[in-house]
């Protein structure tokens, strides 16, 4: 038995509004598509939009993750007593 939707699912819209090299939204990360359609969408499209922004999300951090430093901890001075 499907469930039945009550609510409409909101937009994920972080009113930050800028598009990074992909094309993304860097707020929300939904493509220029997905943003100007959203209220043209059924519930089970929007369901699908926002599993691939979690997705965008988490690919981002992954890239960030790894294109920071890795900084060790600092070694500990000697002390000559």
């Amino acid at each position: 038995m499907q469930q039945i939707e009550i609510f409409e699912i909101p937009s994920p819209c972080k009113s930050i509004c800028q598009v990074n090299n992909r094309g993304y939204c860097k707020g929300c990360y939904r493509s220029r598509e997905e943003r100007f359609g959203w209220n043209n969408f059924s519930n089970n499209e929007k369901k699908k939009i926002l599993s691939l922004c979690q997705q965008r999300y988490k690919r981002y951090l992954l890239k960030k993750q790894k294109s920071m430093p890795v900084i060790g901890i600092p070694k500990q001075q000697d002390f000559d007593f």
